[in-house]
């Protein structure tokens, strides 16, 4: 699921209504599990390239493209070309709802459940627990 860098402590939120963080995904790792959910989304590709799965469809995207999801746009982001892509990502949370649907591109690119579900814990079970740990040099892409 790529690395990232959230801008807050998830217990202690200072920002009510919006999330931010950077995530760098190396090539084929998605960043989530492909899903709709009912805030919106914007995300800002800062280097490398990367596929927009979005809407049962397959984007490329490269440095500097920029993508608005409006509420339930389903979608997932997977790594591609020759190294890493480093998004920045920022999103409403006022909503509440999500859904993971079962869509074959993104069962391809393995950022897609097998069984539709509006649960993040059966959406995530096949996965290892995510891990906190400090940012090694070099792992970011030069901007």
């Amino acid at each position: 699921m790529g690395s990232g860098v959230g801008f807050e402590n998830p217990d202690h939120r200072w920002f009510a209504d919006i999330g931010i963080g950077i995530v760098v995904l190396q090539p084929g790792q998605p960043n989530c599990m492909y899903h709709g959910e009912a805030d919106q989304e914007d995300f800002l590709v800062l280097a490398g390239e990367c596929l927009l799965l979005v809407e049962g469809e397959e984007r490329r995207l490269r440095q500097w493209n920029f993508v608005h999801c409006p509420p339930w746009t389903e979608h997932v982001f997977v790594g591609a070309g020759d190294g890493p892509c480093t998004i920045l990502m920022v999103g409403g949370r006022r909503g509440e709802g999500v859904v993971y649907p079962v869509v074959g591109v993104a069962l391809k690119h393995e950022a897609g459940v097998e069984t539709e579900t509006r649960s993040g814990k059966e959406a995530y079970a096949p996965f290892p627990a995510w891990t906190t740990r400090p940012y090694r040099d070099g792992e970011l892409p030069d901007l």
